[in-house]
Order: C-alpha cells, then structure tokens, then sequence
C-alpha cells in the first residue's frame, strides 16, 4: 500500500480524551477515531491488526474441533426473559422496540442463543462433544467509557460455547480450551497470567480469566512466584497484595492486567432453564453440560498496544503489525525514488506486507511517522546509502541502524518475515 493513497492520518498531539498509552497511541497513528462515547470507528491499520488477531484465534477454535456461526446481534427479549435475565442483567443490556412495540436488546453475550440452537437441533448423545464459535460485536451500555478500545459500548468478541453429554467430558473441553487460549495468546506475543475467576451473571461452576499484563490495567492482579496460584483482587475483593501466597506460602508478585479472554464451565444453568437435553446410551434424557468461552478481540488490540510501545509511538511485533515493513523513500531525487518503488515492487512480489511511505513529505516526517506507526521493519532509501548502494535497515524497538546491499535486502526481509 502506498501511503500517499491510504487512510492513515496521523496527528502530532494526543487528543484531550486520550490518557493512557494505547488510547494515545492508536488515535495519534490513525488505527481509530472516536463517534460518541465508547464508539469507534476501526480505520484501515486497525482493521488489518485485527484481521491478524481473528485469522490466530479462528486457526486455534479449528484446531480444538470448534466450528464458526454467526448469530444476530439484534435479539427479540423472549431468550432473556426465559433465563431470567432480562430482569437481572442490569442497565447494561441494551434495550430497544420495533414498530410494532415488540422488546428487543443488542446481544451482550449469546448463551440463551445458542442454548436455544442447542435444544432445537440435538437430540441424541452421538452428536456430542459440540462447540460452535462466532466472531462478532457485542454491545453493552457501559456507565463510563474509558480506555479507548478496552472499554467501549460497542466491541468485537469472539464467543464459543461447548456441549457435552457429562460434567468429566465437559471438564475435559474446558481445559482444551484452556490450552487453546494459551496457544493464543503466546502466537500474539502477549504477556499474559491465567487467574481464577468468579462465574459471575454468566453462571456456571468453573472460570478462569486470561489478564494481559498492563501498566494502567483496571484490575489488580497477585500470582504466586513458586506455584500456578493468581488471583484477581478486584473480583476478590481484597486490599492487600503483598500477602504469602495461600496456596504455598512463597512471595507473591502483583501487577496491574486487562481481561482479555474468560473461560466457563456452566454446567447446566442455561440447559436445564430452557430445556436443551439430549438422549444418552441408555436412552434417559438429560441436559447437556455447557461451556464458554469468550476473547475481546478489539480490546486486545488497545492490550498489545499498551505492552508494545514506547515515547515515539508503537511498537508491534510481527504477529499484530498491520504491516510487515515499511520503505521510506528519503528524498527527491529521481534515483531514490526510482530504487524505493523497486524495493515496494520486489518486495510485494516476494508476498511481504509493505507500506510504502510515497508521500511527498521531508524525511524527518517520514521516519517519525513510520515510529509512530510502529511497523516493526523500516526500510530506508536515501541519497547516502545509496551511494554504498545500500538501504538503511532499522527494526522498531532497535536503535541500531544497518546498512544492509540492495542486492540482497529482499532475501533478507523474507527471511525475518516469513522465516
């Protein structure tokens, strides 16, 4: 993509609402623009960080056997009142009527959904273990926007639900998903702790959360630097967070996080409620034991842009990056500007993701908005190195830069990208 073409506008100075790092970040680089109050809209490197995001998650959701649906966003109130939620889920839920005065709501979560699909389509144990997936915006009236993307009215969420004949197998699907998650996170090169969690309004025996590690996260997390414990003292309650750990006694370590990921096991809340049973070997009827798991997909890009950044702007590894590489042409001087569109051409050719800084712009506004950006590559044309007939190769959260020959700088970049 050439940049003279694209949707990317950048600003100098961070907008008045903006106070952490990613809010700063993705406005100041152009990823994102505020609509109203926990709206937003996902411009173009956005969206192609989130296609990232969504391309890991959906390739693990196959790989544990989970196959995708979409169901409507916009729901008639009956799914909710049948499981009592439609009185208990607060002033979160999103109401609305039609014409015709009918009550609907803009889906927060689906589990009455696809409870509903579970009781119309199953009926024997043969078609069990089952988990469907979706990806897919949520909507839910928060009281106080903030944060950017980690905590908006209108969000993109990937939500699975799994059904299982008994609790041991449902236990098993959980902690497949649990591995799965964990596969996940690591492919995003995120740094993350998996905490015990209360099931809260969405029922259920079993949860864990998945808290990314972040400076200005909302919730307060401690885990155990000897053993696997780590608990969520928000949820918990608690005001002390230098206390042994409870489990084994060794020092504990505390940190701020961001929910990205929740797991539940639900046992039978929903099935039981609304009549979602399955005949088993001996022919007895009984409710299918329900799992869920969720990610905010949207929200782990604002999380990766809180632990991937620094004073000049972002700093994406190549698992999230938008874009691979970035060629700046420094100059112009036909020469440049001739061996810069060469490098683009050659590199797009080799199948490499490369944002061509075009732009009739001094190079100290090139090279600065490439940092702010954050590509981790950054490929430099300039009348100096050409003379070596060389480009100046700098990765992102490098201060070094290298000379690297013309000649060879393709192969080289596939190498690093493609490996």
């Amino acid at each position: 993509m050439r940049l003279s073409q694209a949707l990317i506008p950048t600003l100098k100075e961070a907008p008045r609402e903006a106070s952490i790092p990613s809010h700063i970040f993705l406005l100041r680089a152009g990823y994102i623009r505020m609509v109203g109050a926990g709206l937003y809209q996902l411009l173009p490197l956005a969206m192609r960080s989130l296609h990232k995001i969504t391309h890991v998650v959906r390739r693990e959701m196959d790989r544990v056997g989970a196959q995708e649906i979409l169901m409507p966003a916009l729901l008639p109130k009956d799914f909710f009142a049948e499981s009592g939620r439609w009185d208990t889920f607060g002033e979160a839920l999103l109401r609305l009527k039609d014409r015709k005065g009918s009550d609907y709501y803009l889906g927060p979560t689906h589990e009455e959904v696809i409870t509903d699909l579970a009781r119309r389509e199953l009926r024997s144990y043969k078609l069990l273990p089952l988990c469907l997936y979706q990806v897919q915006m949520k909507y839910r009236d928060e009281p106080r926007p903030r944060g950017g993307l980690l905590r908006t009215r209108e969000f993109l969420m990937k939500d699975a639900y799994s059904f299982d004949l008994s609790e041991e197998a449902a236990t098993e699907h959980y902690m497949r998903m649990r591995a799965a998650y964990q596969c996940i996170f690591s492919a995003l090169d995120l740094r993350y702790c998996i905490v015990g969690a209360d099931a809260g309004a969405m029922g259920g025996s079993r949860s864990a959360e998945f808290q990314i590690v972040a400076q200005h996260g909302e919730d307060r997390i401690v885990s155990c630097t000897h053993c696997e414990y780590a608990d969520n003292l928000e949820v918990a309650g608690q005001g002390a967070d230098s206390a042994p750990c409870p489990r084994c006694g060794a020092e504990v370590q505390s940190f701020r996080g961001i929910e990205g990921g929740h797991i539940f096991i639900l046992g039978t809340h929903y099935s039981q409620a609304m009549g979602a049973r399955v005949v088993d070997e001996a022919g007895v009827s009984k409710p299918v034991v329900m799992g869920c798991y969720g990610i905010g997909i949207s929200r782990l890009l604002a999380a990766a842009a809180e632990q991937h950044h620094d004073d000049q702007g972002l700093c994406w590894p190549l698992s999230l990056a938008p874009y691979a590489v970035t060629v700046c042409a420094l100059g112009k001087e036909a020469a440049v500007r001739e061996k810069a569109q060469e490098l683009y051409d050659a590199l797009q050719a080799a199948g490499v993701e490369v944002l061509f800084d075009d732009r009739d712009e001094r190079p100290g506004v090139k090279l600065k908005d490439a940092d702010l950006i954050g590509i981790p590559l950054r490929l430099a044309v300039g009348a100096r190195s050409l003379q070596n007939n060389a480009v100046e190769w700098k990765w992102r959260h490098d201060a070094q830069v290298h000379q690297v020959p013309l000649q060879d700088c393709v192969m080289k970049v596939k190498e690093v990208v493609h490996g």
